[in-house]
């Protein structure tokens, strides 16, 4: 039996039908090697996880060396060096007053944990989110995802949960399709959802700078300034689920910096240790502060491994300049993309940020209608070419170029190429 048919018997996954059943060996870079030899770019960095190259040798020596000394204590029922040294460097990285770190293992655990600190810090018990919006598959999470798509089948969710128009300029859900004038009302009509929606009882705010599932969108300049006034007003917190868009994928280590709005909560995973499993949320001491002994905990979280890993891989950041990199990657790749005419598609609009870029593939300029076959016939034609690329979107009609950070000239220029070449053919 062979491992497509071992998935099939023994996996228990939703995802086998709409994954690319490509059975990976190994990994190098920005390259995946397949059990039958073949070879493809990987465009999507495994879901914007291994930003520093997968198989980075700083990375896996540094967790080498750690799992010679301690795998596991429960950090939090005993300290370790790895975890406390990578908190330090945390509060030294991240904007604002940001100071006190809280790890687990994934995501939608961080967000969970940063929802309940902010319910317990505030006393309050209501929270704001936004449409078109991805925060985690488990309740808690889903219940503040803004997407029907992911939800269904799960219901009914958590109460106290409202949601805003997200500030989806293309598809503005206010008709003003002016980013600024569209940024603006969108943000301002967080007030009419404290006011209309809730109980006035609002403990947090939750966004992420860049939405990825959603289809990258990119909010414009003026917003989060004008939801952090909104938020400020009735005392809100605000909450940046950096989970996709942290460490350099957006051309800033973390992409709220593009707004210069400091968030009270920042919650991360996916590259902070660049594929070992590990997240964290961190806040200001007087946030963090509130929670009390046996209030939380992670029988994981804080694994010295991952917490080694992660420390190896802000050094190769830092040392490597990667947040210019994705910033000078993704200019060369807006360019490229912007001089391809389509022959038999429309792209309704190319969004990009460093290396977080978004392709809307629509049937037509003018009614703009989501061309979602289309988009995947696009990202099958690709895969034939050695290039492996996301999907997403809320119709599923928006095309994801997220390689890893250290994709080289060569590579880049080969998924340009092949781009053209499918989208002209």
């Amino acid at each position: 039996m062979d491992t497509r048919e071992k998935y099939r018997e023994f996996v228990n996954t939703a995802f086998v039908a709409a994954v690319d059943p490509l059975v990976i060996e190994s990994a190098k870079g920005a390259t995946y090697y397949g059990e039958d030899g073949s070879s493809y770019i990987d465009c999507w960095a495994g879901i914007a996880v291994v930003n520093n190259g997968h198989c980075n040798e700083a990375v896996i020596a540094a967790a080498r060396e750690q799992m010679d000394k301690l795998i596991h204590c429960c950090s939090y029922t005993f300290h370790n060096k790895p975890m406390a040294d990578l908190a330090e460097k945390l509060a030294e990285v991240t904007p604002g007053n940001l100071k006190k770190s809280f790890f687990g293992n994934s995501g939608a655990e961080a967000i969970e944990g940063a929802a309940r600190l902010a319910k317990r810090y505030t006393k309050k018990n209501e929270a704001i989110a936004l449409t078109h919006s991805f925060h985690g598959r488990t309740y808690g999470t889903l219940s503040l995802t803004g997407n029907a798509g992911r939800k269904k089948g799960g219901g009914p969710y958590m109460p106290g949960v409202a949601f805003a128009p997200a500030p989806y300029c293309y598809r503005c859900p206010l008709k003003l399709y002016d980013p600024e004038t569209c940024g603006m009302a969108c943000a301002e009509a967080i007030g009419d959802v404290v006011k209309f929606e809730t109980s006035e009882n609002v403990a947090f705010f939750v966004a992420e700078p860049i939405m990825g599932e959603g289809g990258i969108i990119i909010p414009p300049a003026n917003y989060f300034k004008t939801v952090k006034k909104v938020l400020d007003e009735y005392d809100i917190l605000f909450m940046a689920d950096e989970v996709q868009s942290g460490f350099c994928r957006s051309g800033k280590l973390f992409a709220i910096e593009h707004y210069g709005v400091d968030p009270d909560i920042i919650v991360m995973a996916k590259g902070i240790a660049n594929g070992f499993p590990l997240s964290c949320f961190i806040a200001p001491d007087e946030i963090a502060d509130a929670f009390q002994v046996g209030d939380h905990l992670s029988t994981f979280g804080g694994n010295p491994v991952s917490c080694a890993a992660s420390l190896a891989n802000i050094r190769f950041i830092e040392e490597n300049k990667m947040a210019d990199q994705a910033a000078e990657k993704g200019k060369r790749v807006l360019a490229a993309l912007q001089e391809i005419n389509p022959k038999q598609v429309t792209i309704g609009e190319i969004r990009c940020q460093g290396l977080m870029v978004g392709i809307e593939i629509v049937e037509d300029a003018a009614s703009k209608a989501p061309a979602s076959a289309a988009a995947a016939k696009i990202k099958g034609a690709m895969r034939e070419k050695g290039v492996l690329l996301g999907l997403g979107g809320v119709y599923a009609n928006v095309l994801r170029i997220q390689p890893p950070l250290t994709i080289s000239d060569d590579e880049l220029d080969k998924v340009l190429t092949s781009m053209k070449e499918v989208l002209e053919a």
